[in-house]
């Protein structure tokens, strides 16, 4: 699969609002987009109104970045989603925020979802008490996700939980930070999400 080689703080620069993709880095005056809250390029400081077609785009950008997602990837929840009885947007980001990297980063388990796709990947997550390496993993409701790993590991998510412990918390999970273990209460809902998301625009460029 394909890499985004593009340097993460100009990426929230470019989509204008902080997207939290190096975690704890982000915060700061040494956050790049703190420094420099312009898109970057010889003309980011000019402003200029974009079109339809280019507020649709740049939706659709901002939330495959914020997920991690490559474009086949984020096209195929997008037809997935468009399948599945009502609301497409609204379906999206349920199945966006249903990927079990984003509900390691969500339980605070990692500061990034680069981190939480690292932890999975390399198969210290149980899910139901059954091993998942696949950050795409959709969870279900009543799921128990659980890390199971070794000292160092342990000990670095442990330190993320203390870190980012006053960092708003995902209201559709039940996180015991003692033991490692989120519960999923009920399945998200846009009104869960933690950074604004006009998913009705990301419907309106996949159906043209």
């Amino acid at each position: 699969m394909s890499k985004d080689s593009n340097a993460s703080c100009r990426l929230c620069r470019r989509e204008g609002m902080k997207l939290f993709l190096k975690g704890l880095r982000c915060i700061g005056d040494k956050c790049a987009f703190t420094r420099r809250s312009f898109a970057p390029g010889q003309h980011g400081k000019m402003t200029s109104k974009l079109s339809n077609y280019g507020l649709q785009l740049r939706e659709k950008q901002k939330v495959k970045r914020m997920y991690g997602l490559r474009e086949q990837q984020f096209r195929r929840y997008f037809n997935i989603a468009a399948r599945i009885k009502g609301v497409t947007g609204k379906i999206l980001i349920q199945l966006l925020e249903r990927r079990l990297d984003n509900v390691i980063f969500r339980a605070g388990f990692a500061v990034s979802h680069n981190q939480a796709r690292f932890i999975v990947n390399h198969g210290h997550i149980c899910v139901n008490s059954r091993r998942v390496n696949i950050p795409s993993y959709l969870v279900k409701a009543q799921d128990i996700v659980e890390v199971k790993g070794k000292g160092s590991l342990l000990n670095n998510i442990k330190q993320t939980l203390e870190a980012i412990k006053d960092w708003p918390k995902a209201s559709w999970l039940e996180v015991d930070a003692a033991n490692l273990k989120a519960k999923v209460l009920r399945l998200p809902e846009k009104d869960d999400l933690q950074l604004p998301i006009q998913e009705q625009l990301i419907v309106e460029l996949y159906s043209k």
